[in-house]
């Protein structure tokens, strides 16, 4: 028997071939062997990401048991249709609560009035927001992705899909972010409905204040795309963006912050939270999954009561990592300010190859990374930086005390021809950590 699956000519063909090789294997094999089968993948994933490797990606990380207990609690199959309090399926009452519960627990950990949970991913908060604030061919001011700026803010993401006329913000580059007089000029010129700042790399404080008033002068919007800075945002050891004058803050709620894969939207304004609801309810997420929201909700009381000590541990170990790096003799990417004031930073990756050749390498040796945009000369190819993040390092418990041997490592993995024969050196480093932190134990 072949695959039900068709060949698709439009992806790079070893990917075609592996999914091509992976759906004939399903088309083969009994309903008893593939069931044993996603469960042997489950396990397999759980060795890679809990006990073979360290996870430098800041773009990932562990969620609390309790709260991943959560998803698997017999509410994700049930319909959660319409306002708490008025469910147009009867039956939700404790549904309802939860939802009331997620909601609260946002607006207080991000110090906002208003937070829409029903959205299913940071994307499709980017996309609620550009619905929000824009219609097809207004023009949007986006960060560019030599700056960390992300896909969904670009022609080939939400924004350009929506149908915005997308201008990139000039840029900084010796402060990876926005050129401010730069963005002046541009923002008379093309008189943007929306601007948005924030991205897949931030390593420095954005300008948001600064931001805000050059939008004011031509009556747009700020979007701040929290991504990756919620974690510490909601730890306090980032400015709140919303303090500092952005409309809104859009964010993945599984990345820094440890919760589910989903997404959040926080805003001070009345005005831009009701048309947020109307967008998730009648429109597109009338229907979502309940049990992510209890998921998210055991996953703030988290930031809650640890928040502080979590996130300032993330950008201190960051730090370190990122001296230790330097001292291997690595390219550390520096701005004027330093390497970072974050809980990220990023290598200059043109030595290894680009920044996938690079984090490809690394996974040989038991490291989980991934490349990044710098404003550096291209490599052709690939991306010019390699990303390297703490969130989850610090959740399993590596602190400044273990940067040295990490950097060690890592520098090795990235000179050696054969880096998989680090992998068992690796793995018992890795094995020291197994416990969790700046959590609510079970």
């Amino acid at each position: 028997m072949t695959s039900f699956l068709s060949p698709r000519g439009w992806v790079p063909a070893p990917c075609d071939a592996l999914a091509n090789r992976i759906a004939t294997e399903t088309a083969t094999n009994s309903s008893v062997g593939i069931a044993a089968r996603l469960e042997a993948l489950a396990r397999q994933n759980r060795q890679i990401h809990e006990r073979d490797c360290f996870n430098l990606n800041p773009a990932t990380n562990v969620m609390n048991p309790r709260a991943e207990a959560l998803l698997a609690a017999g509410m994700g199959s049930r319909p959660s249709l319409g306002y708490p309090g008025d469910k147009y399926e009867m039956g939700l009452e404790a549904i309802e609560e939860i939802e009331v519960i997620a909601a609260a627990l946002a607006a207080e950990v991000f110090g906002a009035k208003y937070a829409e949970i029903r959205v299913p991913s940071g994307a499709i908060a980017n996309l609620y927001g550009f619905m929000a604030l824009c219609q097809p061919g207004d023009s949007i001011i986006v960060p560019p992705a030599s700056v960390g700026g992300h896909v969904t803010h670009h022609s080939a993401g939400c924004a350009g899909l929506y149908g915005l006329d997308i201008h990139h913000a000039p840029i900084d580059s010796d402060g990876y972010s926005v050129d401010l007089p730069g963005l002046q000029l541009l923002v008379q010129e093309v008189r943007p409905k929306l601007i948005t700042i924030g991205g897949s790399l931030n390593l420095l404080p954005h300008p948001v204040a600064d931001i805000r008033a050059i939008a004011d002068k031509v009556g747009a919007t700020v979007l701040f795309d929290a991504a990756h800075q919620c974690g510490i945002i909601a730890g306090r050891a980032w400015e709140n963006p919303l303090d500092q004058g952005a409309h809104l803050m859009t964010m993945s709620t599984y990345k820094s912050l440890g919760g589910p894969p989903s997404g959040l939207i926080v805003t001070n304004s009345a005005e831009i939270a009701q048309r947020l609801d109307s967008i998730a309810f009648p429109g597109m997420t009338a229907n979502f999954d309940a049990a992510k929201s209890a998921a998210l909700a055991m996953s703030l009381l988290d930031w809650r009561d640890f928040g502080t000590a979590y996130a300032e541990k993330m950008i201190a170990v960051a730090q370190h990592l990122a001296q230790a790096l330097g001292a291997e003799g690595l390219a550390l990417f520096t701005t004027k300010d330093g390497a970072t004031c974050s809980h990220q930073f990023a290598l200059e990756a043109a030595a290894f190859g680009g920044g996938q050749v690079a984090s490809k390498t690394l996974r040989k040796a038991g490291f989980l990374a991934c490349g990044i945009g710098l404003p550096l000369p291209e490599v052709a190819g690939d991306m010019n930086g390699l990303r390297i993040g703490t969130p989850e390092l610090v959740r399993w418990g590596v602190t400044e005390t273990h940067c040295a041997e990490l950097a060690r490592l890592i520098a090795l993995a990235l000179r050696s021809n054969a880096p998989e024969d680090l992998a068992s050196e690796v793995a018992h480093f890795r094995s020291e950590f197994t416990q969790l932190h700046y959590i609510h134990d079970a």
